[in-house]
């Protein structure tokens, strides 16, 4: 109300509002809200109302535990879905665990129910957070087992096993999962070579670390079970990055390096394999060659000797006579040395075969002779020719034998 209003005294030319006449309008309305009829109310109550308007009253005041209660009775439905699971406490102490449904249990506060999803999948995220360039580097900062820092960022992703577990055996259960996570990931990096964990080993680090969370956390009997472990990230320090980029570089290069001195050395050895096998091959041949060719010449010298001992002085003459043939093949020019006088003979058999051959050569190509005397007449020169130079040969061979 404005008490500084000056038309105040105007409006309210009775004074201020009457509190026995707000009493008696609430009254009324009361009244009237229960069945009865509204009336005068005097100082000792309200009047003129009958009998039947206060039994009216009562019973709806009686309707009003009953409604109370039929709804503290409803409050105790609750529904449990699919993949979940309801826990019910009965003064605070777990007394069952009810299976998806439409559900009853005494309302607060004598029971109370928690509904927990059993294939929620839930996710724990260390060395970051929602991003792996958001980076926590208390988190993510490891050492190495030969003594290199890395920075690791990874993501746990697990569900529950056991709901009554995960409520009443530890406070904050996705805590302590946070908490196994990063003890196992830092020891089994303290364990392992920084090379190991950064390129061949992710795989394995991610597995073993799986392994090694869930042991602890069944130790602590939280009832989660790791599902997956993901290495988003795993790097040396910033600071140190272009250094570790050249090493890498360097190890790059060794590898090719080491490729290709095994290529070259998977073309060479077969080579040099073969080679060593034909040359063995060839060896072994040879061998059995000369093996043959000394027993055919033993054998032919066994026969040349029975033949010997039987006329000595024939056999002599043929074998003389064979070594000479042998010789005179291979030779185009032979000299003659006559005993008892200065004179050399010389015979250029090349020359004579040549010119015997030409004389082929030119009987064949000639045309055809117009009488037959002509052509009986054309090679009598070198006929003649040869004669004589084997037969002066015979003679020089008979002087120079023994």
């Amino acid at each position: 109300m404005a008490w500084n209003d000056p038309d105040w005294g105007k409006k309210n030319s009775g004074g201020p509002p009457d509190l026995d006449e707000l009493w008696r309008r609430f009254n009324q309305k009361l009244n009237t809200t229960f069945g009865g009829k509204g009336g005068k109310v005097g100082s000792g109550g309200p009047t003129g109302g009958s009998p039947m308007s206060g039994g009216k009253m009562a019973a709806g005041l009686g309707l009003i535990p009953m409604l109370v209660i039929l709804i503290w009775l409803g409050s105790g439905f609750y529904i449990v879905n699919a993949g979940e699971r309801g826990v019910v406490l009965r003064f605070g102490k777990f007394v069952e665990t009810t299976q998806p449904g439409p559900r009853w249990h005494f309302p607060y506060p004598i029971e109370t129910a928690e509904v927990v999803n059993m294939q929620q999948v839930r996710t724990v995220e260390v060395g970051y957070r929602a991003n792996v360039k958001s980076k926590i580097l208390q988190e993510s900062l490891m050492l190495t087992d030969d003594e290199n820092i890395i920075d690791i960022q990874f993501a746990v992703q697990y569900i529950l096993k056991s709901p009554e577990d995960y409520l009443f055996n530890n406070r904050h259960p996705d805590d302590a999962v946070h908490q196994a996570a990063e003890t196992a990931i830092r020891e089994i990096v303290g364990k392992s070579k920084m090379d190991f964990v950064l390129y061949e080993g992710r795989a394995e680090v991610a597995t073993h670390a799986a392994k090694l969370m869930q042991e602890i956390l069944d130790r602590y009997k939280t009832g989660i079970n790791i599902s997956k472990v993901t290495m988003q990230n795993a790097q040396p320090p910033e600071q140190v990055q272009a250094a570790f980029d050249d090493a890498v570089k360097a190890g790059q290069d060794k590898e090719r390096a080491k490729n290709e001195g095994q290529a070259y050395a998977n073309d060479v050895i077969p080579r040099a394999r073969g080679a060593a096998s034909r040359l063995l091959e060839e060896s072994l041949g040879y061998k059995q060659r000369v093996i043959a060719n000394a027993q055919g010449d033993a054998s032919r010298f066994k026969q040349i000797l029975v033949e010997y001992s039987k006329a000595p002085k024939v056999t002599r003459d043929r074998m003389y006579l064979d070594t000479v043939q042998q010789m005179m093949v291979n030779s185009s020019k032979v000299l003659v040395d006559q005993k008892g006088g200065n004179n050399l003979l010389y015979l250029p058999l090349d020359k004579l075969i040549q010119s015997s051959g030409a004389g082929s050569t030119f009987l064949a190509d000639a045309p055809p002779a117009k009488t037959p005397g002509a052509a009986a007449a054309m090679p009598a020169p070198a006929a003649e020719n040869t004669a004589r130079s084997r037969e002066a040969f015979r003679s020089r061979e008979r002087e120079v034998r023994p």
